[in-house]
């Protein structure tokens, strides 16, 4: 009698679970959201198009100075002229600093003076021998003297020259390291000159692109500091070989202005309009659902909405043109999409 009881409270127990659990998955259900076949789902669209696709290509650089150099000293003495201040805008020629040359004026007098007689004496013997008064080798001993006097001569010309030290070109004054007084050596660095009547960008172009350059080319440039302007450009070198990530260097030329000038270590850009298919059918990047190998689109047909596989090949920030899956004027949908399924009814 004891086991049939507990049998039964055992069947009791199992039909009253069963009954729960089915009541609780009637609750449930009704609480799933279903779509209702009839209620349009608000969604925005546009068309398929036909149109040029174009894809701007910017590449960054930074201006360099068209010329730079480190003006050296070329002789050993004391500076007793200064002729420039950093900052300054010098000229071709203008004077640098000026080195005391008095030892180097006497010692050149002296080899003046041995040189003007060296000359005498080639003469007086050239003379000589005509009437053979002197042997010929006297005549020889002469002008081998003249050259040794005439080479000793230009030397010091040359050495008096370096003490004045100028301006190669003109440019502006970056840097001075030197002062009145100081003592310098030969080769010690007095002041840095930099050339910005031109400058150069220098951008570094991957390989894939870099046959878009040509030496020569015409190019426009823009910078942060003069957005409303584009400069005209020149590509001056290309260079020969690239660096590991096989980029390669490429140097614009650009004039400089006193109304818009332009530095170095400057940003600057090169922007190329890409055209990637002259006339071809386009479509919005928004339209675009699943992956870029699987593309799919919701095409607007008959108010429902139409799941459609299609292909696609270049694309832009913008749009994807379409090579086979659409046609032109089609409506297709841009956003709403998450809401949607094949066949449900939609609205604008």
């Amino acid at each position: 009698m004891k086991k049939l009881i507990i049998a039964l409270v055992i069947v009791v127990a199992i039909g009253l679970t069963a009954w729960k659990l089915s009541e609780n998955k009637k609750v449930a259900e009704e609480k799933v959201y279903r779509n209702d076949p009839n209620t349009k789902v608000l969604v925005k669209t546009g068309k398929v198009i036909l149109q040029e696709l174009r894809q701007p290509q910017t590449w960054l650089g930074t201006f360099e100075p068209n010329r730079e150099i480190r003006i050296l000293a070329e002789t050993n003495g004391k500076v007793v002229k200064v002729g420039i201040s950093e900052g300054d805008r010098v000229s071709a020629g203008q004077l640098i600093a000026q080195v005391d040359s008095d030892i180097l004026q006497y010692q050149l007098l002296a080899a003046q003076a041995n040189y003007d007689e060296t000359q005498a004496d080639v003469k007086r013997y050239q003379n000589l021998t005509k009437g053979e008064a002197v042997a010929q080798i006297q005549l020889e001993k002469a002008n081998l003297a003249a050259k040794a006097a005439e080479s000793q001569l230009k030397v010091l010309q040359k050495q008096l020259k370096n003490t004045t030290i100028v301006a190669p070109f003109s440019g502006t004054i970056t840097a001075k390291m030197f002062d009145l007084g100081s003592v310098l050596g030969a080769g010690a660095p007095l002041a840095q000159l930099t050339d910005i009547s031109a400058v150069k960008l220098v951008i570094n172009v991957p390989e894939k692109d870099i046959l878009k350059f040509k030496e020569g080319q015409s190019v426009n440039v823009a910078t942060d500091v003069f957005p409303e302007q584009q400069f005209a450009g020149r590509v001056s070198m290309i260079s020969a070989k690239g660096d590991n990530a096989h980029n390669y260097p490429v140097q614009i030329l650009v004039s400089n202005s006193n109304a818009n000038l332009l530095r170095a270590g400057m940003y600057g850009s090169v922007v190329f309009d890409n055209v990637l298919s002259a006339s071809t059918l386009t479509i919005p990047r928004a339209a675009l659902i699943g992956t870029a190998k699987q593309p799919q689109v919701y095409v607007v047909e008959n108010g429902k909405a139409q799941l459609r596989d299609i292909q696609i090949g270049a694309g832009t920030n913008e749009f994807y043109e379409v090579i086979a899956g659409l046609k032109e004027g089609e409506t297709i949908i841009l956003s709403g999409q998450v809401n949607l399924e094949n066949g449900i009814l939609v609205r604008e």
